[in-house]
């Protein structure tokens, strides 16, 4: 097909549109939005125009072929209820990158494979779509964040690490 083939006339407001590659056979309107709502209004027309299609939405049997229908799709059209009169408005929480956490992640902490949960397919999986990422070192940086920030939620503090004793022969001084 030609390009001079795809070029028509638009039936509402006159202008020559490039007709769309996939149904450029029977488009006959263009992308504007007047013309669009022209183009839904001929369509409609040309239905209601069809014998079989005048009494489609009245009669008994039509609302019965609803009601069957809205009987096997239950709240389909329904919107989400509001929340009751007294429910708890939750408060905006700042959620930044730039958010220092109270306990820091730390730098050299257990391999990947040695952190709680990190075995399992379904959590590495999650942080894997959490960063878009698969490789394990970043992986493991972000359990270490997470492991932080609940730490942080739950009050949980880490254990302060001992220092070491170097000099066990020699007292301290008064």
């Amino acid at each position: 097909m030609g390009l001079h083939a795809r070029r028509r006339k638009c039936l509402c407001c006159k202008d020559i549109f490039l007709a769309d590659y996939r149904n450029g056979h029977h488009q006959r309107y263009c992308s504007k939005p007047a013309c669009r709502a022209a183009s839904k209004q001929a369509s409609q027309r040309r239905w209601l125009s069809r014998q079989a299609n005048r009494d489609y939405f009245r009669g008994p049997e039509q609302t019965r072929r609803v009601q069957l229908w809205r009987q096997a799709h239950p709240g389909y059209a329904r919107k989400k209820p509001a929340p009751p009169d007294g429910a708890q408005i939750a408060l905006p929480q700042s959620d930044s990158s730039s958010s220092h956490l109270v306990t820091p992640p730390p730098v050299l902490s257990a391999p990947l494979q040695d952190v709680c949960l990190l075995n399992h397919p379904v959590f590495i999986g999650l942080i894997s779509m959490f960063t878009g990422t698969a490789l394990q070192e970043d992986i493991a940086l972000t359990a270490r964040k997470l492991e932080a920030r609940g730490r942080d939620i739950l009050g949980i503090n880490l254990p302060e690490p001992v220092p070491a004793n170097y000099d066990s022969k020699t007292s301290a001084p008064p």
